[in-house]
């Protein structure tokens, strides 16, 4: 996007008066993006000015031309669907195909289901049971995992928790000692300093 203050076509095109000219002049000396701008639109200027004027047909083609003639395929097809009578006596054959070949399928053995009557309360209440007890079974070891989990989060963090603490008690122990040495040394060094005079 230019940030001349006049368009830059209008300068390339010499529509500006002097003055803006010579401002547009002044602004793209010292910018480069509308310099950059400004130069793309003199290559597409010019590449347009390469292309050779090509002439007006002199014949439109019209509805009636064999160009626009529908196809063989088109026109059996919209012959077709636009007859009510083909339509139907296609319609007609296409459900006797289906119900013939229906009709030859060969018949699936028909698959026993159990009579409801025949389950027993005491089939019912075993059934029930199992149900109830992989449910539970199931929560059971889900919620054991996560407690699991939970706890080797917890043990992990306190673990953290107590190497750093050690790591700090350590680090105070040394410095003591530092301090303890150092202190020992001024009170043997203040001795002989103290015992010599």
């Amino acid at each position: 996007m230019s940030c001349s203050p006049y368009d830059l076509r209008d300068y390339l095109f010499e529509e500006l008066t002097p003055a803006q000219r010579a401002e547009v002049r002044l602004h793209v000396k010292t910018c480069d993006p509308c310099s950059s701008e400004l130069e793309a639109l003199r290559y597409t200027h010019s590449a347009l000015l390469e292309l050779r004027d090509e002439d007006i047909p002199q014949r439109i083609g019209f509805v009636s031309d064999k160009v626009f003639e529908p196809s063989p395929v088109r026109r059996w097809f919209t012959g077709v669907w636009n007859s009510a009578a083909r339509l139907g006596f296609i319609s007609a054959t296409v459900l006797s195909a289906a119900i013939l070949v229906h009709a030859l399928r060969p018949v699936q053995p028909p698959v026993i289901v159990h009579n409801p009557a025949q389950i027993t309360a005491a089939e019912v209440d075993r059934r029930i049971h199992e149900a109830v007890t992989a449910a539970v079974n199931q929560a059971v070891a889900e919620t054991e995992i996560r407690a699991q989990k939970r706890t080797t989060a917890l043990l992990a963090v306190a673990e953290k928790h107590n190497r750093e603490q050690i790591q700090a008690l350590n680090a105070a122990y040394l410095e003591n000692q530092v301090y303890l040495r150092n202190k020992n040394s001024m009170a043997l060094v203040s001795q002989n300093y103290g015992g010599s005079r």
